[in-house]
């Protein structure tokens, strides 16, 4: 079993990324809305939709800087504290996955922000919601639970070796 994670660390460091990713869409949706309204994507003939085109890519990059909005509020309330032993994995957990090769890996279970991936004092996290195929598993679960990593064909191939 590898240290104990500074889970308040963790959680800053996800929502570091999450506030660059945001800061990259806001951006983006700003430029794309300037091109929709700008003077030269006015319309040359009824077939030119390029200020049409712009505009919607403009919502789509505004609604996907809402969502990250709200894995920031989400992932701010999450418990910091560490897990008792024998607790079962609940939101806020950090999970260890070891699979046969006694290879582990790290899961930060997040209500928002799944596919997030971040170090910490040189291991690496990977946040995953409830509703991920590896959240769905290990919600509910405990320390010695097999489950089934992504990618794995081996029913029991990995265990959770410890909940934090």
């Amino acid at each position: 079993m590898s240290a104990v994670p500074d889970k308040h660390q963790l959680r800053e460091r996800v929502l570091a990324e999450l506030r660059a990713a945001h800061s990259a869409q806001v951006g983006a949706a700003n430029l794309a809305r300037d091109e929709a309204i700008s003077e030269e994507s006015r319309p040359e003939n009824k077939y030119d939709t390029h200020s049409i085109e712009a505009g919607y890519l403009a919502e789509g990059q505004a609604r996907q800087a809402a969502e990250l909005e709200a894995s920031m509020a989400a992932i701010s309330s999450l418990p910091v504290g560490v897990a008792a032993d024998g607790s079962p994995v609940t939101l806020g957990a950090v999970v260890e996955v070891r699979d046969s090769r006694g290879t582990a890996t790290r899961y930060y279970v997040c209500p928002k922000g799944g596919g997030v991936e971040v170090v910490l004092d040189g291991q690496g996290y990977l946040v995953i919601t409830p509703a991920s195929p590896m959240g769905s598993q290990l919600i509910g679960r405990h320390v010695g639970d097999p489950v089934q990593p992504p990618g794995r064909r081996a029913n029991g191939s990995a265990r959770i070796s410890a909940v934090y």
